[in-house]
């Protein structure tokens, strides 16, 4: 059992962690026709903007109610009013998301009471579903307030039943946070060869996926549709992937009677294994379809393939739990031994079966610092790892969000047989490149000087 370690530190050097209100916009670009509205001050959804939109390389309509001094003090019911009066002018959305930010959660607003009234007094706003989250930027950290942003869309939009009437084949998908759009669409093809019909919450695989849409309007290209929202309800199972969903999918067993399984993890051969078995019994086969038997059996050589680079692997990871706990554990299964771990949020039981002897609830500088003293091979983490990177001159794989200085960040896949495969391979490649690159200690200074003492003094400028 992995222990929690808290640095004592007065202060967070090169932050790991994403802000909750990021994570709700995030989930809730995953809804079709809809724009994500921080209710805060300019400067929260500015800097949000500026990750969303590094990472995903695409225009993002994230909006805010722009509070200044005033609305602060005295209460900010008109800025969300106005902001969705704007909104509804300008673009016309289905959907209109509303994420806290630490402004208003440190005043104290009452915005579900406010959000009552107003659409109450406001029979022009009938057209638009509008939902809120409290997601304070002070706890907990992306994965956290995307699961806010999922569990009030459930709250809002799926109706209660008082009788079971599923239909057979149809499951609902909820998806985590650490799930990129690739993964997504991986997950979605391997339930479809099934014969089963998912309906995806929150579908970022259509609206992030990195397309050119014929159509701007100022709202999110792509996502569920309100109406397959509301017939999640009759739904034969959910599958909910990372332990982050787990409440959501317990309210849907509460409000539709649909049964649940949470997955831990989709990334390695038994979780995978685990996934499909699950798969074959809502289906009723047998025998997995020959493209899913085949996939299995390329990621077992690939594993054959690549166990001579992972055994004894020095790994050390920084990410949100879901994603530190599936990559860890996929790592671990091959032989890498996992020296530093470093995580953003304690609310997940997963830090507990971490396979390693402690986490570290920190940020990079922490991670650097036991990455250093642990000897680690090799980092993973998002693209804010490069100065590690540089400084304890180790590869670095990146993982997570965001991811800036790369192009393709919303195309990569680590789940399912073939993602699984494609890790094994990126990291197996990873180890191989490190006999090919220059060391450090070959350009020390003292070659370097007495070199440069036998140049001539007339050219040594």
């Amino acid at each position: 059992m992995a222990r929690l370690i808290h640095p004592k530190r007065a202060l967070s050097t090169n932050p790991l962690k994403s802000s909750a209100p990021l994570g709700a916009a995030l989930a809730y670009l995953g809804i079709e026709k809809s724009v994500p509205l921080f209710h805060g001050s300019q400067g929260c959804t500015a800097f949000a903007m500026v990750h969303l939109v590094r990472h995903f390389k695409e225009a993002v309509p994230l909006q805010t109610t722009a509070m200044n001094e005033v609305s602060t003090i005295l209460g900010g019911a008109d800025q969300i009013e106005e902001a969705i009066e704007n909104l509804r002018k300008k673009s016309s959305p289905k959907f209109i998301g509303i994420a806290s930010t630490a402004l208003t959660e440190t005043r104290g607003e009452d915005v579900p009471g406010e959000l009552k009234e107003i659409v109450a007094r406001r029979s022009d706003f009938a057209d638009t579903k509008i939902v809120y989250a409290s997601t304070p930027d002070f706890d907990g950290a992306l994965q956290d307030g995307w699961a806010k942003a999922v569990e009030a869309i459930v709250e809002a939009l799926v109706p209660r039943v008082s009788e079971r009437d599923p239909d057979l084949r149809q499951v609902t998908l909820l998806c985590g946070s650490h799930l990129t759009p690739a993964e997504i669409e991986e997950l979605v093809r391997m339930i479809r060869a099934f014969g089963l019909e998912p309906i995806v919450l929150p579908d970022i695989s259509s609206s992030l996926d990195g397309h050119v849409s014929d159509d701007w309007s100022g709202t999110s290209q792509g996502g569920t549709p309100l109406a397959q929202i509301e017939a999640i309800s009759r739904s034969a199972f959910t599958l909910a992937v990372g332990e982050q969903m787990r409440k959501a999918a317990q309210m849907l067993e509460d409000r539709a009677m649909t049964p649940y399984r949470v997955f831990q993890s989709v990334t390695g051969l038994k979780p995978v294994d685990a996934f499909v078995r699950t798969l074959m019994g809502l289906s009723g086969v047998q025998d997995p379809p020959p493209s899913i038997k085949r996939d299995r059996s390329r990621l077992i050589d690939a594993a054959l393939d690549a166990h001579f680079h992972t055994g004894g692997l020095k790994v050390a990871i920084g990410a949100d739990p879901d994603l530190l706990f599936a990559l860890s554990g996929a790592l671990a299964s091959m032989g890498a031994e996992i020296v530093t771990a470093v995580t953003t949020s304690q609310h997940s039981p997963l830090i507990d079966r971490m396979p390693c002897e402690e986490v570290i609830l920190g940020d990079l500088g922490d991670f650097e610092r036991s990455a250093r003293e642990q000897g680690a091979q090799i980092l993973l983490t998002h693209s804010h790892g490069r100065h590690a990177e540089h400084r304890l001159h180790k590869p670095l794989v990146r993982v997570g969000f965001p991811i800036f200085d790369r192009i393709g960040a919303q195309d990569a896949c680590r789940v399912g047989y073939r993602g699984s495969r494609a890790f094994l391979y990126e990291i197996a490649a990873t180890v191989q490149s490190l006999h090919h690159r220059s060391r450090p200690e070959d350009f020390g200074a003292a070659p370097i000087a007495e070199e440069f003492e036998h140049v001539p003094h007339s050219t040594r400028h």
